[in-house]
């Protein structure tokens, strides 16, 4: 079966048609550099997703937290993770890039703040 896609690893955006047959990657045509093929293949027998969401607070200036995946994970697995960050509830200040959960679902990847966040300000200072 044929598949046409583009590939998204360099600025170049190549036009690539991908012969399969089932799960797996016979041929790939259209790539002007070596990460087109890498993609088409990776992309056709294994998809992965960077998890880019947000984790809920309490008690911080934010309601909310945006987090992300520090490597891309299976995109089978989205859904398993989006469940497993509905159970996360940080209550402590971080900064950007601080480890929000470790060895995320045993995927060797880590759930990371993208914001820093502090405690909530009970006072709004106004400055003239």
């Amino acid at each position: 079966m044929k598949r046409l896609m583009t590939c998204i690893e360099c600025p170049q955006g190549c036009r690539l048609s991908v012969e399969t047959g089932g799960l797996r990657v016979i041929s790939v045509t259209g790539h002007r550099c070596p990460r087109g093929e890498n993609y088409a293949r990776q992309e056709v027998e294994a998809p992965m997703r960077t998890l880019t969401t947000a984790v809920l607070t309490r008690g911080l200036e934010l309601k909310m937290l945006p987090v992300r995946t520090s490597k891309p994970i299976p995109k089978d697995r989205l859904q398993e993770a989006m469940e497993a960050v509905k159970r996360i509830t940080l209550t402590s200040p971080v900064k950007t890039g601080a480890v929000i959960a470790e060895n995320f679902l045993g995927l060797g990847v880590d759930l990371t703040a993208t914001r820093e966040l502090n405690i909530e300000s009970r006072y709004a200072v106004w400055q003239n």
